[in-house]
């Protein structure tokens, strides 16, 4: 499979979210994103505002999730969740479906939802990620909400938080892309560590995946296309809050 570097840097959203990060390591995250020219960075909420600040002109979205990790928020919450992402700058939300109305069976609810905060989203011109986490789910129930986010004009399904019982599989993203709109584009999330399982994405017809070894991933990136290496010293980065 051929490609070029900027085809694949595109396609990682660099994931800041695991709680015990500090303010030097989001800053230092931030930059490498935009060094390396990641897709986005998507980063714990409270430091969103700062993050769109460092991306601003870069070409690397800022992003933000919803409703994470478990999707249990009542729907107002989200909606405010997701409003203060958007007055922070977000321009992707990843938003947790509720996982427990899901495995209920209540689709009504799944779906109203769901559409609060893509509408809300969209009315400011960004874009939303739905996260299934299919570890917990069957296919039926992964069909079921890719049909309802086609039909919500969702932006991406994902498949996890990274933060469930498992992650991505190869399996998982056939389906999910066999049964989602041609609109609607798929994420891949957790395990997904190395440039192997990345191409092995590219060819089902992923177009994201969340990864915290990013770095690790487009210097080998280069490697294989015989690019210059990239010389980024996190310890360097000292400005911030």
């Amino acid at each position: 499979m051929e490609y070029t570097y900027e085809q694949i840097s595109r396609m990682i959203d660099h994931s800041l979210l695991k709680p015990s990060l500090t303010f030097a390591d989001f800053e230092a995250g931030c930059r490498m994103a935009v060094v390396y020219q990641a897709g986005s960075v998507c980063i714990q909420p409270h430091y969103l505002k700062r993050c769109a600040e460092i991306l601003k002109g870069s070409g690397v979205k800022a992003s933000t999730v919803i409703g994470f990790p478990h999707g249990g928020h009542c729907t107002s919450t989200k909606v405010a969740e997701a409003k203060q992402a958007l007055a922070d700058g977000g321009e992707e939300l990843d938003l947790v479906c509720n996982i427990s109305r899901v495995l209920s069976g209540d689709w009504d609810y799944v779906k109203v939802d769901l559409k609060a905060v893509i509408e809300l989203t969209h009315a400011a011109g960004q874009k939303v990620k739905v996260i299934f986490e299919n570890c917990y789910l069957d296919d039926v129930q992964k069909i079921r909400l890719c049909e309802i986010c086609t039909e919500l004009n969702a932006d991406w399904v994902k498949t996890s938080t990274g933060y469930g019982t498992g992650g991505a599989t190869m399996e998982d993203l056939r389906l999910m892309r066999k049964h989602s709109g041609p609109a609607v584009q798929v994420k891949a999330a957790g395990g997904v560590r190395d440039m192997d399982a990345l191409l092995q994405c590219r060819e089902i017809g992923v177009t994201r995946i969340g990864a915290s070894v990013t770095q690790a991933m487009l210097d080998e990136c280069r490697l294989r296309l015989k690019l210059p290496a990239i010389h980024f010293d996190a310890d360097a980065v000292t400005d911030g809050y």
